[in-house]
């Protein structure tokens, strides 16, 4: 229908003859651009073990392809994607090149009481199916923001997004220079140590010290834990480099206070998510008449289940037989937001919330424990 205002403007007259002897578009627009989503970002990846690889006792890196072999999903390294498996999903940092994209390598280490990595470790084999996300996370180098003089502090597992990187620019010989400091329990902890002090050797842009908590008589490195003085004698003066810190929920609160004894800007580090908070009871705003381990209520719709207070909400769920869509498991996507109907929750300070979702009663699942009986809106 022709615009009543189109008539006034000059020109109008020929513009609208133009369009009127255009062909007639009858491309399915929607559907072009959801194949195009689907092709970088499907909702799920049906992928297939094609080889377990034993890094040291406690870790294996588990390499996914697609059964047909075609490329996967291309991702930016740092970031993750997020395994299903025994009902629920857990999010693994892939730790090979984004350069590469016949296969994905996560690299899982046994944590105790660990529901899905230690599944994974004892029965997980080559040539078994497994389902994931597509790659996601913020978690990754932005040359906008970042610079490309890059420090990283990893302690265990969480070598894998630093090994991302360091495999991408040692592949395309970047310009960004990239310093890991790699925290270990012991020697034989090390994750990556043979290709990690090889790519050191060969590409004058990465380095990479260990630190270890455990020596033995034999090892000459850096010892302890990466406390300021650590990371000062091995990286020198910090001028406002990017520092990204990804490990054990533990060397989060610890590195965070050394960098900022360092005089290190909040807004120059990055911190992986990683997880619930192990005690919830722990931050300041746990409800002290609350008891962690006293059962509450848990309604959604018309169904109703019992469930301790230290529980997440999430987690609750899935044992429940509920499955909301989630990734990150760390308050930060976004994924498994409920509503929140009657009842109150203990919100951990790991969530990312959007300014209104106080106000309108939302919160993340993966990171909130319900205080008292709640009524949920998934």
């Amino acid at each position: 229908m022709r615009h009543p205002l189109a008539e006034r403007f000059d020109g109008a007259a020929q513009i609208l003859a133009l369009i009127q002897a255009r062909e007639p578009d009858t491309r399915d627009h929607a559907a072009e651009t959801r194949t195009t989503i689907d092709t970088y970002h499907p909702d799920r990846l049906h992928l297939v073990v094609t080889d377990v690889i034993t890094e040291t006792a406690t870790t294996a890196t588990f390499r996914l392809a697609r059964p047909d072999g075609a490329p996967l999903p291309p991702f930016l390294a740092g970031q993750y994607v997020n395994v299903f498996l025994d009902g629920t999903s857990r999010p693994y940092a892939i730790s090979s090149s984004p350069t590469r994209l016949d296969h994905y390598d996560l690299t899982v280490r046994r944590v105790p009481r660990g529901r899905i990595s230690n599944l994974l470790l004892d029965t997980v084999t080559a040539g078994q199916p497994l389902t994931t996300t597509a790659p996601m996370g913020t978690f990754h180098h932005n040359p906008l923001f970042h610079g490309d003089d890059l420090v990283f502090l990893a302690g265990g597992s969480g070598v894998a997004p630093a090994m991302s990187m360091i495999r991408e620019i040692a592949e395309q010989r970047t310009i960004r220079t990239f310093h890991l400091i790699y925290g270990s329990r012991d020697a034989s902890d090390i994750i990556f140590r043979e290709e990690l002090d090889a790519l050191a050797a060969e590409c004058p842009a990465i380095r990479v010290d260990h630190v270890v908590a455990e020596p033995t008589p034999e090892w000459s490195g850096a010892t302890g834990l990466l406390t300021r003085e650590t990371i000062t004698a091995l990286a020198g003066p910090l001028d406002n480099r990017m520092v990204y810190v990804c490990g054990p929920q533990a060397l989060y609160l610890f590195a965070l206070a050394e960098l900022t004894a360092l005089g290190q800007p909040h807004k120059r580090i990055r911190f992986e998510a990683n997880g619930a908070p192990a005690d919830p009871t722990a931050q300041a705003h746990w409800p002290a008449d609350a008891d962690p381990d006293e059962e509450v209520t848990v309604t959604v719709g018309s169904h109703s289940f019992q469930t301790p207070r230290k529980k997440p909400l999430l987690d609750a769920l899935e044992d429940n037989g509920f499955r909301p869509e989630a990734a990150c498991r760390s308050g930060e996507c976004s994924l498994c937001r409920v509503r929140i109907c009657k009842g109150r929750v203990h919100t951990a300070e790991e969530a990312k919330l959007r300014l209104s979702d106080s106000t309108f009663g939302y919160t993340h699942s993966c990171v909130a424990y319900p205080v008292t009986d709640v009524e949920l809106e998934l």
